[in-house]
């Protein structure tokens, strides 16, 4: 183990060109592959269930599936459709569908969809009460008709299915009374039905950056903690933490670190948060700031209210993007993707006592195509990297299986 032995990031013109550009277009390379099956997905995200059973949802050709596996990933179980027609997909780098597995087996999914082609979007959920044998008919997370998207799903001990999203519907009063609004809101919603039905959405912030993934879990029983990119004084698009005091209740807002990132444009590179057994809050941004430029980890003892320096991750000259991190069995584990101009790469590193030494990174996958964004899922024994890739498919690499 060594104290912040990992390399600082002095170039990401790569990270930083995808970053800040606006929305486009898919990939040709994805777009190609028009069917709804795994195989063809752009987007998976993965859930273990009480019993061990994995389970994936994942966006191809238009529409969502579902499928569980036995087998550690290697092989699933016939898809069940969740949609039931083609639909706008939100595309975004930053959006995927979410999932959810409570104790009973009941099966939560949400995903936003892009109502227009100012890529204003909606947010939608659905449930199964069946083992993912069917799923009942798509309804929209809030009746409001402007812009939802980035949606967050997080289950609590007592089966509460607790939604954060991005919301822009403050934006119209604020341009009818003659005042300025710039990005969005963080709204919030939950379920105490597994997923069935939501509470009315309610603001827990307002002058959030629109466009970035949310990182979401739970500090304790009742208490949703959410890592978004704020907008500060000034336009400055740093990260901020807000910790719920109950599941309705939000609570203050505290700034993870003073990168400066002065923008008036959407990075559509989110945050990943986790919140380890003891308390310790773990998380990982990019930012292009004035104060510093690249991927970087934190942690904060006292429930986000203050934060640790931040510790650069990556290696020079090699775009280091797409952080996550995961308190599990296996200790606090990081993953990003790097590329070294032939392949792309996911590097891991590991903490053993809880943020405040790290392993050196290493290589832990591989590809020579496009790919999804690395992620870290647990069955509360193991913690495995979930990744999709266009060439190779997708894997379920056990971390405490690397050497």
């Amino acid at each position: 183990m060594i104290r912040t032995g990992l390399l600082a990031i002095v170039a990401l013109a790569a990270a930083q060109g995808a970053a800040l550009a606006q929305m486009r277009a898919p990939p040709a390379s994805e777009a190609a592959c028009e069917e709804p099956t795994l195989r063809c997905a752009t987007k998976a995200t993965p859930a273990f269930g009480p019993d061990g059973t994995l389970w994936l949802v994942w966006m191809a050709g238009g529409q969502v599936s579902v499928a569980s596996s036995q087998d550690a990933g290697r092989s699933f179980s016939a898809p069940t459709q969740v949609t039931t027609k083609r639909l706008n997909l939100d595309w975004g780098p930053d959006a995927r569908p979410k999932i959810v597995v409570d104790r009973k087996g009941g099966i939560a999914l949400a995903f936003s969809t892009f109502r227009d082609e100012a890529f204003n979007g909606e947010v939608l959920y659905t449930r199964s009460s069946d083992g993912g044998k069917s799923f009942a008919e798509l309804k929209p997370i809030t009746a409001n008709n402007e812009s939802q998207r980035f949606e967050a799903l997080a289950l609590d001990q007592d089966g509460t299915v607790f939604a954060a999203w991005l919301d822009k519907r403050n934006r119209v009063p604020a341009k009818e009374a003659g005042r300025k609004y710039e990005g969005a809101a963080l709204f919030f919603a939950a379920s105490r039905d597994g997923g069935a039905t939501y509470a009315e959405a309610a603001i827990a912030r307002d002058g959030t950056c629109e466009c970035c993934r949310l990182g979401l879990t739970f500090a304790a029983p009742g208490r949703p903690a959410v890592i978004f990119r704020n907008i500060f004084d000034g336009g400055v698009r740093d990260h901020a933490v807000i910790t719920f005091t109950d599941i309705a209740t939000p609570g203050e807002i505290h700034r993870v670190g003073t990168d400066d990132w002065q923008i008036n444009a959407c990075p559509h590179h989110g945050p990943s948060l986790t919140i380890a057994p003891n308390g310790t809050y773990h998380v990982v941004w990019y930012t292009n700031g004035k104060a510093r430029k690249g991927l970087f980890y934190a942690h904060s003892r006292d429930e986000g209210r203050t934060f640790s320096a931040p510790l650069p991750l990556g290696q020079p000259g090699r775009s280091p993007t797409r952080p996550f991190v995961l308190a599990g069995p296996a200790g606090t584990v990081m993953v990003w993707k790097e590329f070294d101009g032939e392949k792309t790469s996911v590097q891991m590193t590991i903490s053993r006592d809880d943020g405040e030494t790290w392993s050196p990174p290493k290589t832990i996958s591989s590809t020579s195509d496009t790919s999804d964004h690395p992620l870290l899922v647990s069955n509360g024994k193991r913690t495995y990297l979930s990744w999709m890739t266009k060439a190779d498919g997708y894997r379920l690499t056990a971390i405490e299986d690397q050497p």
